[in-house]
């Protein structure tokens, strides 16, 4: 049993390991050039550097400050009109084309034009997060709504249930997991969408900072803002994945 669970410590570890020895050895060999692929060392000052990881951890705050905006209305969006459309059949067909349409476009393709209409500001960058969140929650919230068990459905109509009533008794507990299963691949798209609209139209944000050190051929620094991306995301995602098995004890996660 003790091994198991050191195992299962130690088996994500292997990995980035690999991928850490192999970056110092094609560094140690100067097979690239350091503007290229920097060595461990050069990221490793940038992240010791107190004044650089100041400017690092303020970027940081001011992308999660815009995730939380867009992500809060997008997964409200999302889940609103998911269940209307789960539930109501001409409510579905009346949007469930026009939004197939729209979500076929990348997300990063709606920059430009959102930045025109709203300029480079707040505004243009919450709007593409909510965006990025709202068709990821609706698909989900979608699906979890008419997935629901036929035999529960069975039970509703037994006992007479309809309308709200058999929402709030059947089709909603039965589609949590869908709909948080949507909220965790929600809150992923919007850390990517906040990086895309900030390297095309942004003054600070963890985006900005890379395209900043891009022009600056900076790969060091490059690198770095990956990292606290990564990282950053890999908590958000950790966190959503523990609310999703506290609200579902029922259901593994893998």
């Amino acid at each position: 049993m003790k091994s198991k669970k050191i195992t299962r410590i130690l088996l994500p570890l292997f990995l980035p390991m690999i991928i850490i020895i192999l970056w110092h050895i094609v560094t140690s060999l100067n097979l690239f050039s350091e503007v290229i692929l920097p060595p461990i060392s050069s990221v490793i000052s940038g992240l010791t550097s107190g004044t650089q990881m100041n400017i690092l951890l303020n970027d940081t705050a001011v992308s999660l400050l815009r995730v939380m905006k867009g992500y809060l209305i997008g997964s409200f969006l999302g889940i609103a009109l998911g269940v209307l459309m789960g539930m109501q059949e001409k409510i579905n067909r009346f949007f469930n084309s026009t939004f197939t349409f729209i979500r076929q476009i990348p997300i990063v393709a709606w920059i430009p034009l959102i930045i025109v209409w709203s300029g480079i500001g707040e505004m243009s960058k919450v709007i593409i997060i909510a965006m990025a969140t709202f068709f990821t929650v609706l698909v989900n919230t979608i699906s979890g709504i008419k997935g629901v068990n036929k035999e529960y459905l069975e039970l509703a109509r037994l006992y007479q249930l309809k309308g709200w009533k058999r929402f709030w008794k059947i089709d909603f507990p039965s589609s949590i997991p869908s709909i948080l299963t949507g909220l965790r691949l929600g809150l992923g798209a919007s850390w990517m969408a906040v990086v895309a609209s900030e390297l095309i139209g942004a003054e600070n944000g963890i985006g900005y900072r890379i395209n900043d050190s891009r022009a600056l051929m900076r790969s060091d620094l490059v690198i770095i803002c990956m990292l606290i991306i990564g990282i950053v995301g890999l908590f958000m995602d950790r966190f959503l994945l523990r609310l999703n098995r506290l609200m579902t004890p029922w259901k593994k996660e893998d």
